[in-house]
């Protein structure tokens, strides 16, 4: 099997069905290409917590100063990867 890299691939191919089939022909704007699933639409939870707006911007003017990531936030998540990885084998 081969294993592709991160920017080995490109994204889905879209085109007109001219297009696939190799024809020069003109785009047909009402050709949208091939069918895509439809998709699902997200259910908000009754219970659903609000976002926490204070939070959001205290985090983004820490990582904006470069304050956010601290040594004791680095060791606390190496510690709990450590643990992930631990309990799989």
């Amino acid at each position: 099997m081969h294993e592709h890299g991160p920017d080995e691939l490109g994204g889905p191919v879209r085109g007109t069905s001219a297009w696939w089939r190799g024809m020069g022909a003109p785009t047909d704007p009402t050709d949208d290409g091939p069918p895509t699933p439809e998709e699902p639409r997200r259910r908000r939870k009754k219970d659903a917590k609000p976002i926490r707006m204070e939070l959001v911007e205290r985090i983004r003017k820490e990582i904006a100063e470069g304050t956010y990531d601290t040594q004791e936030k680095w060791e606390a998540a190496l510690d709990r990867l450590l643990d992930r990885l631990e309990r799989e084998d």
